[in-house]
């Protein structure tokens, strides 16, 4: 059987559940303050970041035209120690809306009959190399469009190339070329391997 309960028992209820209520509602804007204050630290962390991505890019991008104005000079030079003879060497840019082949390539070494694309970069990875190989492909739809029969060939530079990216990229039939002391070296795809021809 209950007991009804008296109005002071009633009334020390009401006020207790009263306080509860009140500390919940003070938690619960506590709650809020925090999250708004998480909520401006995270807004201001992703621009710090942005800002982080924007620069490193920059600095990338600055590095890569460094190394490419370093190596571009000396690679007829040392592609003539391996009896390619090129007449021109350049960075190039294809942009074909019509056939939709769009590519860079970092250096592009040209004769008569013969054409090395070069990839340069800083620490080359699988990815880049199989990137690579999808720009050779696209070079050469480019050239058999446009009447180019040369014999389209590729080397992939890196200022740290890994030892299981130089077999990747030398099993892909590309010349590897990296540091050596003052200057670089070419290494050729031979013996088990073979330069590959596009």
């Amino acid at each position: 059987m209950e007991t009804a309960q008296t109005i002071p028992e009633w009334k020390e209820t009401s006020d207790r559940i009263w306080a509860m209520m009140k500390e919940t509602a003070r938690q619960m804007e506590d709650t809020d303050r925090l999250m708004k204050e998480t909520a401006r630290q995270m807004e201001y962390t992703d621009r710090r970041m942005k800002e982080t991505d924007r620069r490193l890019g920059e600095l990338t991008n600055r590095f890569g035209d460094m190394v490419e104005s370093m190596v571009l000079p000396n690679l007829v030079a040392k592609f003539e120690d391996l009896n390619f003879t090129f007449t021109k060497a350049n960075r190039t840019e294809i942009k074909d809306k019509e056939h939709n082949i769009f590519t860079e390539v970092d250096a592009l070494l040209e004769n008569g009959d013969k054409v090395m694309a070069v990839e340069i970069k800083t620490k080359p990875a699988i990815d880049d190399i199989n990137d690579h190989i999808e720009r050779m492909e696209k070079l050469r739809v480019y050239a058999d469009l446009h009447g180019d029969k040369r014999v389209y060939l590729g080397a992939m530079a890196g200022v740290v190339f890994g030892e299981g990216e130089k077999i990747y990229a030398l099993k892909r039939g590309f010349y590897v070329i990296e540091p050596s002391g003052e200057t670089f070296k070419i290494t050729e795809p031979k013996d088990k391997y073979r330069p590959r021809e596009w």
